[in-house]
């Protein structure tokens, strides 16, 4: 069975929305895209070559494939990008018909059905970046096997958030985490079953 791997910038309000540039995606008047640029450090650097640096392939919304194929396959490999390029992308979409950044491969019908079947296949572990919508599906129906949540120290007050309206209600495990120089606290997460609830009475 395959890994389902989510990696995901958050401010310390829990906003996903637009990390990488206004342009991302400015949808209901966000005004703050770009929110994560500048706390960017070599550390930071070190741990998302580790990640990027094993076999993997990706799960992409329509809207996150679309900035990617927009920039990666122009990007150099000091970039990062022969990683990105070489993986399989899995786009859940029910507007494309095609893809031109490849590998791809349309994932057609439900979405959380087609995720639940790449995952009994063999492969590389599935990595999510982004694709704040088609997270809230992943995480409705308990898809996501670790979580790499990088929060940034920063509060912009709205946006899309990953763990929104509707969140599967459970508890999460910390196996790892690490502090960037510039504050950013990355952390990594394991679900770990029901909430326990308790009381100090």
């Amino acid at each position: 069975m395959r890994k389902l791997v989510v990696n995901t910038f958050l401010t310390l309000d829990g906003v996903m929305q637009a990390p990488g540039g206004p342009e991302e995606d400015p949808s209901d008047g966000f005004a703050y895209g770009g929110w994560s640029v500048n706390y960017w450090d070599e550390g930071m650097g070190e741990f998302m070559d580790g990640v990027m640096g094993k076999p993997f392939d990706l799960v992409l919304g329509r809207k996150t494939y679309e900035i990617f194929a927009a920039f990666w396959p122009h990007a150099t490999e000091e970039q990062g990008a022969k990683p990105l390029n070489d993986a399989t992308k899995y786009v859940a979409s029910r507007t494309l018909e095609s893809l031109g950044w490849g590998p791809s491969v349309l994932i057609e019908g439900d979405a959380a059905e087609g995720v639940a079947a790449l995952k009994q296949q063999d492969g590389p572990e599935l990595q999510v970046h982004g694709s704040s919508n088609l997270l809230q599906t992943l995480l409705r129906n308990n898809l996501v096997d670790q979580f790499h949540l990088w929060t940034f120290p920063v509060v912009v007050g709205s946006g899309k958030r990953l763990f929104s309206d509707g969140t599967f209600p459970g508890g999460l495990r910390l196996v790892d985490s690490i502090v960037s120089m510039t504050g950013v606290v990355i952390g990594t997460y394991v679900p770990a079953g029901d909430i326990p609830i308790g009381s100090f009475g």
